[in-house]
């Protein structure tokens, strides 16, 4: 990401389109200098004399005409008296470094949110020497100036995509610092083993112990040991802020659709007792228990020389490849068909859930068939619904759940791991610890335990930015979109 922190930078913070309330962020050395030339206080005070944190009244100004590409506004500006120069009243907030967002003086403009407005501020801003912010750098000079740290600044991202209330408890957590302090603390702990290696290795010959062997494999293994809970935390974490992909399917009118439906409690797709209505994949989100569920409803597979259908059968393989959990339907009030087996057989490398639909109906599966699918290896889960009456769907959310989490996971409880990012460098600082207490074992010289010491400790402060590189925050900074 380029940009200097030297420059002034603005952008339009609210998305695209009408809104009843637009907001203009502007960030930088000379912030309050460019806004002044666009606000005029109705209290007739200059912009760069008032409070701090403090909400104004005030009316937006018409820019000064440019000479390439000016907006209708500035093309009418020269036709229109004086006393109609404002084209908006707005609120101005002056935030003071270095408390703001970015740590740097900060304006904040809130006004009506029309496009026009907005396009037209913001090119004038532009025009009196600010430049458009690129994604995410507001919340990247917050970091380089020390308000957050990059755990703090990824939870800020989390914080707008989650989905449930679980993944914004978690996003939340970590933007308050809660990993943060783990990951220091961990770090803290490191340096000082490593201050009392050094010691040793510098005073050899005076034979001084600055910390007791035991002592040492004792605090190795206990980080060790934080260190892996942290990293397996992050299947959870990375569930409740990603979510998972499931797809529905099964032979041609068994329920699926139908099921997708009362999920959703909305009729989104097509229900009729017409074998083959669906012929193409319907994609939808939904929240089963706090766990987003990226759903896939499938065509039926079967054998078809309908060339419609066989390109939706093609789709539906496709998503059976992509998901990872399966939601296999079968019309319990029928005897399983070949196709029914030949799905049952398929991906058993994925968790499978066996949904029996229409119990409503008379029963004619045979149960004994279930009893060998609980007891294969993997297990495959059955449970037994009404997508017409809504029977049995609780136990089929409760199930769902308890395949995707573990049972005593609470978000909000712990600090957990969202991102591949920390388990990828947890694992590796893990990985140092576990070899410099390899290294303890065996009486090896203080040198080699300093060195996997020094490693644990870098990878660590990856996680938090104590330690970064313009190669991680580009990666991280340019998911976030203008404004943020």
């Amino acid at each position: 990401m380029s940009g200097e922190l030297q420059d002034t930078i603005c952008a339009i913070a609210t998305p695209v389109g009408e809104g009843g309330v637009g907001i203009l962020r502007i960030s930088g050395e000379k912030a309050i200098e460019v806004a002044a030339g666009l606000v005029r206080l109705r209290s007739g005070r200059p912009l760069d004399s008032v409070r701090s944190h403090v909400m104004h009244h005030a009316d937006l100004l018409e820019p000064a005409p440019v000479r390439e590409a000016p907006t209708e506004l500035v093309q009418a500006r020269n036709r229109r008296p004086a006393a109609s120069l404002a084209i908006d009243e707005a609120l101005i907030v002056v935030m003071r470094a270095p408390r703001s967002y970015t740590a740097e003086d900060v304006v904040e403009i809130q006004c009506h949110g029309g496009p026009l407005i907005l396009q037209t501020l913001c090119e004038a801003l532009i025009h009196r020497g600010a430049r458009l912010a690129e994604p995410g750098e507001f919340t990247k000079r917050a970091f380089l100036n020390g308000r957050l740290d990059l755990t703090q600044a990824e939870a800020v991202l989390d914080t707008i995509r989650a989905k449930t209330v679980g993944s914004l408890r978690i996003a939340q957590e970590q933007l308050r610092g809660g990993l943060s302090v783990e990951i220091d603390r961990m770090r803290e702990g490191l340096i000082r083993l490593l201050a009392h290696v050094e010691a040793a290795i510098d005073f050899t010959e005076e034979d001084l112990a600055f910390i007791r062997t035991q002592e040492l494999a004792a605090d190795l293994q206990k980080t060790i040991e934080e260190l892996s809970r942290l990293a397996d935390s992050c299947r959870e974490g990375r569930i409740l802020r990603e979510g998972v992909t499931a797809a529905i399917i099964g032979r041609p009118n068994v329920g699926k659709s139908s099921l997708l439906n009362s999920l959703l409690r909305t009729d989104r797709a097509i229900v009729t007792p017409v074998p083959g209505t669906t012929r193409d994949v319907l994609e939808e989100v939904l929240n089963i228990r706090g766990v987003p569920v990226r759903l896939f409803d499938t065509a039926g597979v079967h054998a078809t020389e309908d060339p419609v259908e066989q390109e939706g059968i093609r789709r539906s393989l496709t998503a059976m490849e992509l998901a990872e959990l399966l939601l296999i339907v079968l019309d319990g009030s029928m005897p399983l068909a070949q196709d029914d087996h030949e799905l049952l057989a398929r991906h058993r490398d994925k968790k499978r859930l066996v949904v029996i639909n229409k119990t409503d109906l008379p029963s004619r599966i045979d149960s004994s068939t279930f009893t060998v699918l609980e007891h294969d290896d993997p297990p495959c889960t059955v449970v037994r619904v009404s997508a017409k009456t809504g029977n049995g769907l609780d136990d089929l959310r409760d199930r769902l759940r308890a395949m995707m989490l573990r049972a005593d996971f609470e978000p909000g409880e712990s600090v957990v791991v969202t991102h591949l990012r920390h388990q990828t460098a947890l694992l590796r600082a893990k990985e140092a610890l576990s070899s410099a207490a390899g290294s303890v074992a065996a009486s090896l010289s203080g040198e080699f335990v300093a060195v996997d010491l020094r490693a644990s400790i870098d990878a660590l402060g990856e996680i938090t930015g104590a330690i970064s590189t313009d190669d991680i925050l580009d990666r991280i900074f340019r998911e976030f979109c203008i404004g943020k």
